[in-house]
C-alpha cells in the first residue's frame, strides 16, 4: 500500500497544526445524559504519531469520549484540547485538526467511490475539481480501491467499504483519525486488512491514531498505548506489555474435570506455583500461576493420584482479557451484560 502523496500539502482552509508532543490532552472531562454519568472525570493525554486505544465493554463510554474529542457533543464538566484547539471553545478549528470514522458505514452507498470522496473535499472547501481528483485518486490508491473507483460503494464488500471510509476521512489531511470500533461486524479476513491499513497510515504518513474497540486482540496488535475503560472510567492505562507484565502470574491454565467435588479450587490452589483458582463453572477452573507448563504437568499428576478425569486442558500466556479482569473484577462479557443503555441520540 503506497502512501497518499497529498499527505504533505494541507488543502485551504485548513487550520496551522498544533506542535507540541501531545496531539490530545484531556483533562478530568465527564459527560452526563439525565441520570446517567456516561464519562466520569477522565484524564489523559496522546503522543503525536501514536495509536491510542480505548479498551472496554459496549457501554463503557468510549464512544460518548469520541463524540466529545470531536465535537459532536459537549462535555458537561473538564475540558480538552486536540491539536492544541479547545473542542468547546474552538470547535472549527477541531473539525480542520480531524479525521473522524465512525461505527456506522456512512458513505454514500448509491455514489461511487470516487464521487464519496470528490463530494467530501468539495465540503472542506478544495479547489479546483481538478484538485480534488488528484487527491481521490491518490487516497482511493493508498486504501488498495483505485481500481474500484467508479464502483458504487454499495457494491463494496464489508472491509472495503471500510477502507473506503477511512480513505474519505483522510481528505482534508487531519493531523489525527478518530476510529470508533472499526472492525465491528467485518469478517476475520477484512478485519485484518483494515488492521494492516491502520498500521500503514502510521508508518507511511505519521498520522495519530485513536481508537475504540470491544476486541482484545485488536487491541493487543494495534496500540501503542491503551486505556481500559469501564463505567465511565479510565482504570488503567499502559502500553499493552506493560498491562500484561503487571498482571500477577504469567500464565493461565483452563482445566475442566470429571467428577467435580466442592474442594477442588482450594486443592487445586495448594499446587505449586500457583497464585489464584476461579470455579467458572459446570467444573471448569481458570488457575493462574507463574510457571505454566509445571503447573499443568502438576495438575496432571494430581487429577491421577485422586482419579479424576481431565477432560480438557490448555495453557495460555496473560492476555488483555486478564488484564480487564484484574483491574475491573469481571470479564468483558460480563460487563457488557451489566452495562446501562446508551442514551438516545438526538435527532434519533
Amino acid at each position: 500500500m503506497k502512501s497518499a502523496p497529498h499527505a504533505a500539502a494541507a488543502p485551504a482552509g485548513s487550520g496551522a497544526a498544533g506542535t507540541g508532543s501531545l496531539i490530545v490532552e484531556v483533562e478530568q472531562i465527564s459527560k452526563r445524559f439525565g441520570s446517567l454519568q456516561a464519562v466520569d472525570r477522565v484524564s489523559f493525554a496522546v503522543k503525536r504519531g501514536e495509536i491510542f486505544g480505548l479498551l472496554g465493554p459496549n457501554g463503557a463510554g468510549k464512544s460518548t469520549l469520541i463524540r466529545m474529542l470531536t465535537t459532536l457533543v459537549p462535555p458537561t464538566g473538564g475540558t480538552a484540547r486536540v491539536d492544541g484547539h479547545d473542542v468547546v471553545r474552538e470547535q472549527e478549528a477541531v473539525r480542520m485538526a480531524i479525521g473522524v470514522i465512525p461505527q456506522a458505514m456512512t458513505s454514500d452507498p448509491d455514489l461511487t467511490c470516487e464521487e464519496n470522496l470528490t463530494v467530501h473535499a468539495r465540503l472542506y472547501g478544495m479547489r479546483p475539481a481538478s484538485r480534488r481528483l488528484e487527491v481521490a485518486a491518490s487516497l482511493l490508491e493508498a486504501v488498495d480501491l483505485l481500481d474500484r473507483r467508479t464502483a458504487l460503494a454499495k457494491t463494496l464488500s464489508g472491509g472495503m467499504r471500510r477502507r473506503l471510509e477511512i480513505a474519505r476521512g483522510l481528505v482534508h489531511n487531519p493531523q489525527i483519525l478518530f476510529l470508533d470500533e472499526p472492525t465491528t461486524g467485518l469478517d476475520p479476513v477484512s478485519r485484518m486488512s483494515v488492521w494492516t491499513l491502520i498500521s500503514k497510515l502510521r508508518e507511511t504518513q505519521g498520522l495519530t491514531l485513536f481508537l475504540t474497540t470491544h476486541y482484545m486482540d485488536e487491541a493487543d496488535k494495534l496500540c501503542d498505548r491503551l486505556a481500559i475503560v469501564d463505567r465511565g472510567r479510565i482504570v488503567v492505562l499502559d502500553t499493552p506489555a506493560a498491562l500484561k507484565a503487571s498482571v500477577p502470574g504469567a500464565a493461565v491454565i483452563e482445566a475442566r474435570i470429571d467428577p467435580d467435588w466442592p474442594e477442588a479450587a482450594a486443592e487445586f490452589g495448594r499446587l505449586d506455583g500457583v497464585r489464584t483458582v476461579t470455579a467458572q463453572g459446570e467444573a471448569l477452573y481458570r488457575i493462574v500461576t507463574d510457571r505454566g507448563p509445571q503447573a499443568a504437568v502438576g495438575l496432571v499428576e494430581f487429577a491421577r493420584a485422586r482419579h479424576v478425569a481431565l477432560q480438557s486442558l490448555s495453557v495460555q500466556s496473560t492476555s488483555l482479557d486478564d488484564v480487564f479482569v484484574h483491574f475491573t473484577g469481571r470479564g468483558l462479557a460480563e460487563a457488557e451484560a451489566s452495562a446501562p443503555a446508551a442514551p438516545a441520540r438526538p435527532g434519533h
